[in-house]
């Protein structure tokens, strides 16, 4: 018989003091002391845990049988609008175009290669020839690749110039540890060296008999750069660059042209890079600006000019820099920078993509991002124009750089994706494919706004909405209210095929763009973390109510959701409003976040203290986060019902911080209303890797959120 009562945690006190500050955790001990090791081998962790973690999936279990048919319904709903033998557009390099499929019933992406013309064409003739049907080579079968796996993630995967080789990276545990493998696209056999605790996929030098990789250590940091010659050993494995500082990220690429292999070394606010030349694959990397805290940037090449995209000389939204490539070479520093794009307040540049005669810009203004095209020879710009109120746009320049042709995704909430193919010199737009929805979508049927929440100091929260035509606007409607808030990212309002299985059960579906991401400019960022962190929260807060006062919901019909730290905004809301929820959806979320922080043993805890303050160093910052972080805040006081999810390996937001957050909540929390946790045993962060098992996921939270909701669920 499946259990009824939930599962208590054992409470074992641990003391710890700070500061003058005490505190008592009592289960600290959730915490695996071999967590390395759990990390790459999930059947070592501790017995005592594991029977706990494995009786709340029972309870949980138990508590959702009731909506097994609803959750089936979900997943074939949202099944039903993928196409299953769906691909990519391919992307052309030289003699042939490279793409991703996927096959009826196939969970993971085939990666395939066509031959095609030469590109010495225009945007619509080469797009014409590739759509093409020509014989197609799979190079990479992620299917074949992920069968006896209970997880299966591909990491990356790199040709070499010459095309005759494939790098690529998987992680079989869940746990981002990846292997990485060089394939002979002659043969398809893989070579015989692997290349165990890398940080992803490879990157190759001009030659093509070198990978240059990033090596994880033991506490999982990208901290040593290693460059690898095909068919050596990989003991003899030459270390390039070793990342001293834990409170950095390290990671390697290729500059668009391919002339520049880069080494960018950042935290949340300050980078540095390194170059070294593909043609010069042994020679030593040289430093182009030295990190300096609060000053970030990144590079590509044009010609003889190295173009930086920085926020440096108080630039706080980012300009665009141009240097000569030998000076800046010869000397490293910010000396020689000379402005393209000057620095203008509220328009914040995102990205920026370089091709032989054109520098094209993702920037975002008005809360809504927009493609610039700047032509380099005469410094002429032209932006790509949209007609509604609230998208989603993407930006790829693909794999050439001797071509005038980039690549945009544009999507609105009720506009599925489509993908063109843009010329830059011509300006002719070419369609290259529609997001098909198999069992139909008429964007006719729904409706998406723009609104404006105003938070506690006056500012004014964007919320991107939306809702069937049909659905009352009388304060009756569900709500699931989304949100993230941190590290400058931005919710995009882009087309969600599994929202309409909410939308269409009569669900409004909001998105609050909070303090903490960059929707408003790199201020809107810089006003949600560190020492203003609680904007994030009461931002959201605001939200929920203005949803209610203008009737689009009510406020024990809002169900909240977030994931990792916008988790951790789940855990904080609940604390600091749980009047304002009826429910929360809280997906491998960052709750334990003081004593997180205060570990500098933890894969991100140095890097992140740039985002939320040094709680060791700083006793503002220790008190500040003690504040707000969601266990240690904990009352016995009534709670929304909630569903925690988390993944055992999972690297960036450890399992034991949901475990300790349901732990402690089951203790003190007066109310009777549901209280869930799920651990994905064979899983980490991104939850289960197959593209349809993890449409299993979305349907047992939808059902969470139905199930409160609704009272016939179907």
């Amino acid at each position: 018989m499946k259990p009824l009562k939930p599962p208590f945690a054992e409470k074992r006190p641990s003391l710890s003091s700070m500061h003058g500050h005490e505190r008592t955790d009592n289960y600290a001990w959730l915490r695996a002391d071999n967590w390395q090791e759990v990390m790459k081998d999930p059947s070592v962790l501790a017995e005592d845990i594991r029977t706990y973690l494995e009786a709340e999936n029972a309870y949980t279990d138990a508590q959702m049988e009731t909506t097994k048919a609803l959750q089936d319904t979900l997943f074939r709903e949202m099944k039903g609008r993928i196409k299953e033998d769906d691909s990519s557009v391919p992307m052309h390099d030289g003699p042939y175009a490279y793409g991703i499929r996927y096959v009826e019933g196939g969970q993971h992406p085939k990666f395939y290669r066509k031959l095609v013309s030469p590109s010495e064409m225009d945007v619509a003739a080469r797009a014409q020839l590739c759509d093409q049907e020509k014989q197609e080579e799979i190079i990479l079968d992620g299917d074949k690749e992920a069968e006896g796996k209970a997880y299966f993630r591909i990491g990356g995967a790199s040709h070499s110039d010459d095309h005759s080789k494939l790098a690529w990276a998987a992680d079989d545990k869940g746990s981002e540890y990846y292997s990485l493998r060089i394939r002979d696209l002659k043969t398809g056999s893989d070579y015989a060296e692997v290349i165990e605790d890398t940080s992803s996929g490879g990157v190759w030098s001009a030659c093509g008999d070198y990978v240059f990789y990033v090596r994880l250590d033991a506490n999982h940091r990208p901290s040593k750069l290693f460059r690898h010659k095909l068919g050596t050993s990989v003991s003899e494995d030459v270390l390039v660059y070793e990342e001293e500082d834990a409170g950095f990220f390290m990671a390697v690429g290729r500059t668009q042209s391919g002339r520049f292999i880069t080494i960018d070394i950042h935290d949340h606010e300050t980078s540095e890079v390194w170059v070294i030349k593909a043609d010069e694959p042994t020679a030593k990397p040289k430093l182009i600006a030295q990190r300096e805290t609060g000053v970030e940037y990144t590079l590509d090449d044009a010609g003889d000019q190295f173009l930086i995209l920085t926020n440096a000389d108080e630039a706080e939204d980012f300009k665009i820099v141009c240097v000569p490539v030998v000076a800046q070479l010869n000397a490293s520093g910010r000396t020689h920078w000379t402005d393209l794009v000057e620095h203008k307040a509220g328009r914040l540049i995102l990205s920026m993509s370089v091709l032989q005669n054109y520098m094209v810009r993702l920037e975002r203004e008005n809360g809504l991002p927009r493609i610039v095209s700047h032509r380099l020879v005469d410094n002429i710009e032209h932006s790509v124009s949209f007609k509604e109120e609230a998208y989603s746009l993407s930006l790829s320049a693909g794999y050439e750089y001797n071509t005038s042709i980039i690549r945009f995704t544009y999507s609105s909430m009720t506009t599925p994706a489509q993908t063109f193919d843009y010329d830059v010199e011509t300006r002719e737009r070419v369609l290259r494919k529609t997001q098909e929805v198999p069992s139909g979508h008429n964007a006719d049927d729904y409706v998406t706004q723009r609104l404006f929440a105003a938070a506690d100091d006056g500012e004014q929260v964007p919320i991107t909405v939306l809702y069937r035509k049909s659905t009352a606007l009388d304060g009756s409607a569900p709500c699931l209210l989304y949100g993230y808030g941190s590290y400058g990212i931005s919710i995009p309002a882009n087309f969600s095929t599994n929202a309409l299985s909410l939308v269409d059960r009569g669900f409004v579906y909001a998105i609050a763009h909070i303090r903490g991401g960059k929707e408003k400019g790199f201020a809107w960022y810089k006003a949600g973390r560190r020492e203003y962190k609680k904007n994030t929260f009461t931002d959201f807060i605001a939200a929920s109510r203005h949803l209610v006062s203008n009737n689009y919901t009510s406020h024990e019909r809002i169900i909240a959701q977030g994931g990792s730290a916008g988790g951790m905004l789940m855990g904080a809301v609940s604390n600091m409003a749980p009047q304002c929820f009826g429910g929360i959806i809280a997906e491998v979320p960052f709750v334990d976040v003081l004593t997180t922080m205060l570990d500098d043993t933890l894969p991100l805890t140095p890097p992140e203290w740039p985002e939320w303050g040094n709680p060791i160093k700083n006793q503002s910052a220790y008190e500040y986060i003690a504040s707000y972080s969601p266990v240690d805040n904990v009352e016995a006081k009534d709670y929304p019902a909630i569903f925690a999810l988390g993944g055992l390996t999972d690297p960036r937001v450890t399992y034991w911080e949901p475990a300790k957050w349901v732990a402690k909540l089951r203790e003190l929390k007066t109310d009777d209303n549901l209280l869930m946790l799920r651990t994905n045993m064979d899983a980490g962060h991104g939850g289960a890797s197959g593209r349809f098992d993890r449409l299993k996921e979305v349907a047992l939270v939808y059902s969470f959120a139905l199930k409160l909701t609704q009272e016939t669920v179907s």
